[in-house]
C-alpha cells in the first residue's frame, strides 16, 4: 500500500492545532538548554511555550531544578530573561514573594498581610526533569519513554563528542517563521530535497547523504568531501576539518543531524553542536528557538572553523524558509490533500505514522465539519 503524507489541512486549521496541544506537546520533551546555561548557585535558564512557562535554576547544593515560571500570588513570571542569575532567591517583580532556589516559598513582605498563611504550600510548582548528555529537557505530563530511552538507538554515537562538557557560544536566538510547526519537522527530516534546493550541501556532501527513522528518532548524516567546492568558505571549512584531534578520524568530516520526536533537533558538527526546537505559536506561526556550543577550547583554527560553518549554514537556512513558506501556502490550496511517500522517505512515513496514531483526524483527506 503506497504511504501518503500528512494531508494538507491539518497545516492550517485550528481545532487540529488544539489537538496537538493537548495529544501532543502536553507529553512532549522540552529542551530547555544545556547544564552550562546555568553553572552556579542561581543562575537560571527559562522556556515559554504554548502557554506554559518554565525555569530552571541551579540550587545552592549545585542540583538543578525546574519549576513553573509562575508566581504562586498572581501568576507573574519570577524569572524575567532567557538566561540570567538571581543571586541566592527568585522574587517577583510584581509583589516581591521570594522563593528559595529548591522552590519553596521564602517570605512575603511584612505589610501585605499574609501573616497566618502557610507558606509550605505555596512554593513553586514543580516540572519534571530529565538531563540527557548534559542537555536539560522538561515535560508537563506524562506519556513518552524519557529522554534516554527514546535516543537509546544512538546514545553510542553520541558519546565520543563529549556533550556534557559543551559550554554556550552565544545566546539562544529566536527565529519567527510564518509556517505550521510540522513543516519545518518534515523539511529537517526529508533527504530527497538535499541534492535539489542545497547546492552547498550537494557540493559538500556528493552522494553521501542518508536518513533513517528509529521509533522515536530520525538521523541524517552526511560526509564532507575531501574535494574542494567551488565556494571559498566551504573550501575553507573543508580544509579545516582533518585537524580537529579531539574526536576520532572517522567523525573530524562528519555532519550528523538527530530529529528527537517530535520537535527537538541536534545538529552535530565536528567544530560545535546545536539545538533547534520548533516551537508552535499558532496553526501558521512557529518559533524556532536555537543556541550553538562548543568544546571549551579554543584555537584559530577551530574558531574559524565555527564562523565558516555559521556562513554555510546562513545560506541553508534562508534556502529552507523559502521552501516551507512555499509549502505551507501550498498546504491551502483546494487542489491539495495528501502527496505520494517514496520509499525513500522513511523519517516523513514514521512521522506521519506516530500523528495519525496519537490523533485518528490526521487520517481524514478533509477537516471535518464544524458543528
Amino acid at each position: 500500500m503506497q504511504a501518503t503524507s500528512l494531508p494538507g489541512w491539518i497545516y492550517t486549521d485550528p481545532r487540529f492545532f488544539e489537538l496537538e496541544r493537548a495529544k501532543i506537546f502536553r507529553q512532549t520533551w522540552h529542551i530547555m538548554g544545556h547544564v552550562s546555561d546555568a553553572p552556579n548557585e542561581g543562575d537560571y535558564v527559562t522556556l515559554d511555550v504554548l502557554g506554559e512557562r518554565v525555569v530552571t535554576v541551579r540550587g545552592r547544593d549545585g542540583k538543578l531544578r525546574s519549576f513553573h515560571n509562575v508566581c504562586r500570588h498572581r501568576a507573574a513570571k519570577i524569572a524575567p530573561e532567557s538566561r540570567g542569575s538571581c543571586g541566592h532567591r527568585l522574587i517577583c517583580p510584581y509583589h516581591a514573594w521570594s522563593y528559595n532556589l529548591n522552590g519553596s516559598l521564602a517570605s512575603i513582605p511584612k505589610w501585605q498581610g499574609f501573616d497566618h498563611l502557610d507558606k509550605s504550600q505555596h512554593g513553586l510548582v514543580p516540572v519534571e526533569q530529565e538531563i540527557f548528555q548534559g542537555f536539560i529537557f522538561v515535560r508537563f505530563e506524562k506519556g513518552l519513554p524519557s529522554v534516554a530511552e527514546m535516543m537509546a538507538p544512538y546514545a553510542h554515537e553520541l558519546e565520543p563528542y563529549a556533550l556534557e562538557t559543551l559550554v554556550p557560544n552565544g545566546r539562544v536566538t529566536l527565529r519567527p517563521r510564518k509556517v505550521n510547526w510540522k513543516n519545518i519537522a518534515d523539511n529537517y527530516s526529508d533527504g530527497m530535497h538535499i541534492t535539489v534546493a542545497h547546492p552547498g550541501l550537494t557540493r559538500l556532501f556528493g552522494a553521501t547523504y542518508k536518513i533513517e527513522a528509529r521509533e522515536w528518532v530520525d538521523k541524517m548524516s552526511g560526509e564532507l568531501q575531501a574535494n574542494a567546492s567551488e565556494s571559498w568558505s566551504e573550501r575553507a571549512y573543508q580544509s579545516l576539518l582533518g585537524s580537529f584531534d579531539h574526536l576520532p578520524a572517522d567523525l573530524r568530516r562528519r555532519w550528523v543531524y538527530y530529529k528527537l520526536w517530535p520537535n527537538v533537533a541536534l545538529d552535530i558538527y565536528p567544530d560545535q553542536v546545536d539545538f533547534m526546537q520548533f516551537i508552535p505559536v499558532s496553526p501558521t506561526e512557529t518559533l524556532i528557538r536555537e543556541i550553538a556550543y562548543i568544546h571549551p577550547r579554543h584555537s584559530r583554527e577551530l574558531n574559524a572553523a565555527r564562523h565558516l560553518n555559521w556562513r554555510i549554514n546562513r545560506r541553508v537556512n534562508a534556502e529552507d524558509t523559502a521552501l516551507i513558506e512555499g509549502v505551507q501556502a501550498g498546504m491551502s490550496s483546494s487542489s491539495y490533500t495528501t502527496g505520494p511517500l517514496s520509499a525513500k522517505e522513511v523519517c516523513l512515513a514514521s512521522f506521519a505514522k506516530r500523528m495519525r496514531t496519537l490523533i485518528p483526524e490526521a487520517s481524514s483527506d478533509h477537516a471535518p465539519r464544524a458543528v
